[in-house]
């Protein structure tokens, strides 16, 4: 079995009913891509626990977590926006998960630091979110989601808000933490470009359905068009 395997998420939303399916190995990295409206979104919150599964299986590392809550999947998401805590510094953003599981606070301050120099960050332990430059903030929501260690990495359109030359250097830095960290992520992401330069793997969802996957090598333009039709 695959580390990460969904049977037939479901769920009705507007005028688009999700039933997905998918695998993914561990260590991977797969891109969801689609058409806006297509339901790339509703299915990463499915795998987080974020939104109520109407039906089906998921499995990651031979248990079905389909009914478990958000708080027991061992996974994290970022988002489009950083969705930073507008009233903690950055410190204690990215400390944030591990208190949550009761970590003491010296420990977590701790690892905290190492993670401040992992992404560049020293100097900012102080500073409120709205203090930070897009690219700063999508790095504090980085660290703080790669702290507790999670079995999966979700990411929503994580660089759509930044522009190009900073979304590329964000895309290259995730690129190298997951070398070095192994985690297993999903992204969802509307660039082409941006999802074969960091996935193994793509999948394009129509109407929120598995339409095609594959070797992201494979996937190109002509390609996208095609399925978009």
């Amino acid at each position: 079995m695959a580390y990460l395997q969904a049977i037939n998420l479901k769920k009705t939303f507007k005028n688009v009913t999700i039933d997905f399916s998918f695998e993914a190995e561990k260590q991977s990295f797969t891109a969801i891509v689609g058409k806006s409206g297509s339901g790339k979104s509703t299915i990463l919150r499915l795998i987080s626990g974020l939104e109520k599964s109407e039906g089906g299986k998921l499995f990651v590392d031979g248990n079905d977590i389909i009914n478990f809550p958000c708080k027991d999947r061992n996974c994290t998401m970022v988002f489009q926006s950083s969705a930073l805590f507008l009233n903690m510094t950055v410190e204690d953003n990215i400390m944030y998960g591990l208190r949550s599981m009761g970590i003491s606070k010296k420990i977590a301050k701790q690892k905290a630091e190492n993670y401040l120099k992992k992404f560049n960050l020293e100097g900012f332990e102080k500073r409120k979110p709205e203090t930070l430059s897009g690219g700063e903030a999508q790095r504090v929501a980085l660290a703080r989601s790669l702290i507790v260690n999670p079995k999966l990495l979700l990411l929503d359109e994580p660089f759509s808000a930044l522009d190009a030359p900073l979304r590329k250097k964000l895309a290259n830095d995730i690129a190298l933490l997951q070398k070095e960290y192994k985690f297993t992520a999903i992204m969802v992401t509307h660039d082409i470009q941006e999802a074969r330069f960091l996935a193994d793997k793509i999948i394009f969802v129509s109407k929120g359905k598995n339409v095609w996957h594959g070797n992201a090598s494979d996937f190109d333009e002509s390609l996208f068009d095609y399925l978009q039709k």
